[in-house]
């Protein structure tokens, strides 16, 4: 039946941090941006591109300062460079309200951008997608030279477990990075953000389907931020633009 994919969410992120004179002004500017004119931030937010469309600001007081975390879906774009032109333009509607307002950097680092992190992990960013596939027991035997079971046992021991005990931060997988990195390099994404990108999910289960004799492998990912685009930056490079065209997703959408 081959691979089943869905993306549970959409949404790239910028995190600037911002000052004030004392808590009590960054807490009013949180309930002004969080709780009653969301949609003024919005409007600002938005006016800067026919694509960026505001889905939420989160906002982290930490005595007088405050992290904003806007998130936007940006089309088919990767789109840092779109929502860090929204995120000022946000950002300047913002401080007409609260003039003692300091913007200290458009990104406070809780984007968060090519830095491991539980945020993104937890909030996910960028496309958050799950896969799962069956793989027949005849085909674990064959080509792996092994058992669904003992496939399963040493997913649990070594890439839940064991990551566990590591205290990884989405490393709960074998190797997702290398092919990460390689599908980035070749369809022109950002290496770079193959740090949060190749955070991945791996179950794996010897499952029994009323079809079948014996257990198959049943296998998932689940991958909360996978920051991709299939227009911008390195897809127009040729060798890369020809294979997206070839995948069938070379541009718009």
């Amino acid at each position: 039946a081959g691979v089943t994919s869905t993306v549970l969410d959409d949404g790239i992120t910028r995190g600037p941090v911002v000052t004030f004179p004392n808590l009590t002004q960054a807490t009013a500017m949180k309930r002004w941006v969080s709780q009653t004119h969301f949609k003024e931030v919005a409007a600002a937010f938005e006016g800067t591109s026919r694509f960026a469309r505001l889905r939420s600001v989160e906002v982290s007081v930490v005595g007088r300062r405050a992290y904003l975390r806007f998130c936007s879906s940006t089309g088919d774009a990767m789109g840092m460079n779109m929502v860090t032109k929204a995120t000022t333009a946000a950002l300047e509607r913002i401080q007409k309200e609260f003039p003692e307002m300091h913007i200290v950097a458009l990104s406070g680092n809780v984007c968060v951008d090519k830095k491991p992190s539980a945020v993104n992990w937890i909030r996910g960013r960028g496309k958050s997608v799950t896969a799962e596939a069956v793989v027949a027991a005849e085909v674990v035997r064959t080509v792996l030279k092994t058992t669904p079971a003992a496939m399963a046992e040493v997913n649990i021991d070594k890439t839940l477990i064991g990551s566990a005990v590591a205290g990884s931060v989405g490393g709960f997988n074998a190797h997702a990075a290398n092919m990460v990195a390689a599908v980035f390099i070749a369809t022109g994404q950002d290496p770079a953000q193959v740090v949060a990108s190749s955070t991945c999910l791996t179950v794996m289960e010897a499952l029994r389907r009323p079809e079948d004799k014996e257990d198959s492998l049943y296998v998932s990912v689940t991958m909360p931020s996978i920051e991709v685009g299939t227009v911008g930056g390195g897809t127009a490079l040729p060798a890369q633009a020809s294979l997206l065209r070839l995948l069938g997703i070379h541009g718009s959408h």
